[in-house]
């Protein structure tokens, strides 16, 4: 249920749908599959959990393109519609962006047991929920199973998540510490501010971009990271109300965190572990690791993580000469399983690419593997 910018009474809607899909950035929530609570998802999944792209030129067609919502488009102005639709559904988790290019009445309904959060790209009063304007510094929120109304202007852009009830609850529980029934937004419209609102929507945009430009199916540990991801996204931009301040930890036991992230981090080298893993290992909320790793290191937990993986991998490229092992080999060994994403990070940290450090460790010979 969500409407975009077209542009040019309905051709740019087209354009602007293209560039509109996701990356996973973020660290993630572990979710056992084998909890049959959560296996029965509130959301069909796509077969191959890619990233899917649709152009409607009707109103109708539209609507059913999104998948998994009982909805009705209305098409209230003249000429001819053109609708784009950019998804990934994942295992309890849709995320989207959705252009439409004309005006609109929706009636819209998301399963039971399930949350959407709409976040408009639009000017501040060309849509509108249940009669109440989405103002520009705001984003929409509905539970699922409750029938509500969108009125959006021509060449209207909107982005979505649809998370399903029991996924959202636990990650609120275990990694916000916060009793989610105390925290659901009571209204139809949720003032965020518009630059964490922006911020949001440029997450959003990045997430659905980088997997439509890798065309590969996501991993299930990598799903698992881009739901933790958007999840700790939709808390950060106030979404959803973060927990009464707390007492942080003193200063030496905020350096104790830091040091058990980092033994945890090394004890589980072969992959990427989660800032949500963290704080149910150290028995922390995100706001107080976050919180102990600005105070000790000056950076945010999932960036050290990052680095701490790279150095390692530094290192072992350094000494790979002994061994005969590939870029590919140390990458993997570190977790990190995208080898052009995982070059991209070590430049950026190091310098130089992988491919560089290992032919200096070998003497100037050339390797199989460049990166």
């Amino acid at each position: 249920m969500r409407v975009r910018k077209a542009a040019n009474a309905f051709g740019m809607g087209i354009a602007l749908l293209f560039s509109s899909i996701f990356r996973l950035r973020r660290s993630g929530m572990t979710i056992d599959t084998r909890d049959d609570s959560l296996t029965s998802p509130t959301l069909t999944p796509q077969p191959n959990f890619c990233v899917q792209t649709h152009v409607a030129h009707d109103a109708d067609e539209q609507a059913r393109n999104l998948h998994g919502w009982n909805q009705t488009y209305d098409q209230l102005t003249a000429g001819c519609f053109v609708g784009g639709l950019t998804e990934l559904c994942v295992d309890h988790m849709q995320v989207f962006v959705e252009t439409t290019s004309h005006t609109l009445r929706q009636t819209c309904e998301v399963r039971e047991d399930a949350y959407w959060f709409g976040i408009p790209t639009c000017p501040a009063g060309s849509g509108r929920i249940d009669t109440q304007v989405i103002a520009g510094d705001a984003l929409a929120f509905r539970p699922g199973g409750v029938e509500f109304e969108l009125l959006t202007s021509a060449g209207y852009e909107i982005f979505g998540v649809v998370v399903k009830g029991d996924v959202l609850r636990r990650y609120a529980a275990e990694v916000e510490r916060i009793d989610l029934a105390d925290h659901v937004p009571n209204t139809e419209v949720v003032p965020v501010g518009m630059a964490r609102k922006e911020r949001l929507c440029a997450s959003l945009r990045q997430l659905l971009d980088d997997g439509a430009a890798s065309g590969a199916p996501l991993s299930s540990f990598a799903r698992s990271n881009l739901q933790a991801s958007v999840l700790a996204s939709l808390f950060d931009v106030g979404a959803l109300p973060a927990s009464e301040p707390v007492a942080m930890p003193a200063r030496p036991r905020r350096q104790s965190i830091v040091a058990e992230a980092r033994e945890y981090v090394l004890a589980n080298r072969e992959r990427a572990v989660s800032v949500p893993e963290l704080c149910e290992r150290l028995h922390v909320s995100r706001r107080t690791l976050q919180y102990c790793f600005q105070d000790v290191l000056g950076m945010a937990p999932a960036m050290y993580l990052r680095a701490i993986r790279l150095n390692g991998a530094r290192r072992d490229l350094s000494n790979a000469s002994r061994e005969s092992r590939s870029v590919q080999d140390v990458a993997a060994a570190w977790g990190f399983w995208h080898l052009s994403q995982f070059a991209t990070d070590y430049r950026k940290l190091f310098g130089m690419r992988p491919s560089e450090t290992l032919k200096a460790a070998v003497g100037g010979g050339v390797r199989s593997l460049s990166h």
